[in-house]
């Protein structure tokens, strides 16, 4: 689930989440380590899905930081996943960031195992998703192994640009080609302004499959309201993918989304899904959470059957 203000929420690589606790600062030296634990109990949107314990996150995050001096600092995140370990019964873990840098001023330069600049766009708030992905960029590739990566975050612009480079090592990593990100987002007066454009190509192909995205949302103070339209062009085929999201802060310690997103493709039937959830967030410590959700489609089955309705309800905790 994302955040409706990018331009405002959004933590350059070289800041480290502002969750996190700092285990260790001295002589210029910060370490920083960062949970997320969420586990649900959910029965997916679909056909004769069943109920089940899932994991949609368990993650740890280590960010370490060296102060240079005139204004430049270098860093390092490590990331680990262990929800695959969890679901699949399995031992080990998920390397899911990995990567070193440098700071100077509003500027960093990072590279390694990283998050492409068009992760940071979206503006969907479903907890899970089943029939339709967040976006088009979600659904064509988001993050890569050999990633080269610019963030500039300035007082109301922030602005994000990677490279991932040409690999074939697609069987085991699930990146084949290279890939080029740009993501802009501005905040003024509450409203919220984002874009975002990928240019994909396969390894050894000439051609590219081009995505882009727009996005803006409103902060009307009881409510946030957000919308957004990306689409992918491959060989002349088009698929076209919007969303709608509203976030009301019913109580100091309550929110509710309700939600849509809608796909399209070329010669086919679109798809439509829709959310509603509720997340409480406890007085004493809201990084701490409780949250249910509900889900339809208007998939249909191979006889004309509709897709039975998702849930889910769980618990978060993170640091």
């Amino acid at each position: 689930m994302k955040k409706l203000l990018l331009a405002v929420a959004v933590s350059t690589v070289a800041a480290g989440s502002v969750n996190a606790a700092t285990v260790y600062e001295k002589d210029g030296f910060t370490y920083k380590l960062n949970g997320d634990f969420q586990v649900q109990f959910r029965q997916a949107t679909g056909f004769d899905e069943r109920a089940e314990v899932e994991y949609d996150d368990l993650e740890l995050k280590n960010y370490v930081a060296y102060d240079l001096g005139n204004d430049l600092t270098a860093f390092g995140r490590l990331d680990f996943g262990f929800k695959d370990a969890a679901e699949k019964d399995e031992n080990g873990s998920n390397l899911e960031e990995a990567f070193v840098g440098l700071k100077y001023g509003v500027a960093s330069f990072s590279f390694g195992k990283q998050n492409f600049a068009t992760d940071e766009f979206g503006i969907e708030q479903a907890i899970e998703v089943e029939t339709v992905d967040e976006d088009r960029f979600e659904g064509i590739a988001t993050d890569g192994d050999d990633t080269i990566r610019v963030d500039i975050e300035l007082e109301n612009v922030y602005i994000a640009a990677s490279h991932e480079m040409k690999t074939n090592d697609g069987a085991s990593a699930g990146i084949d080609g290279e890939y080029y990100d740009l993501f802009v987002a501005t905040e003024l007066a509450g409203l919220e302004l984002a874009a975002a454009y990928q240019q994909a190509r396969a390894y050894g192909s000439a051609d590219s499959m081009d995505t882009w995205g727009i996005s803006a949302s409103y902060d009307f103070g009881f409510m946030n309201l957000a919308a957004d339209y990306s689409s992918t062009d491959e060989d002349d085929f088009e698929t076209t993918q919007y969303n709608l999201a509203a976030v009301f802060a019913v109580a100091a310690t309550t929110d509710v989304a309700l939600g849509m997103g809608n796909k399209e493709e070329d010669d086919a039937d679109d798809i439509t899904e829709w959310y509603a959830n509720v997340t409480y967030k406890f007085p004493a410590a809201k990084n701490v959470s409780v949250f249910a959700e509900i889900a339809q489609s208007d998939l249909e089955d191979a006889s004309g059957d509709d897709a039975d309705m998702g849930f889910l309800a769980g618990m978060r905790v993170k640091f």
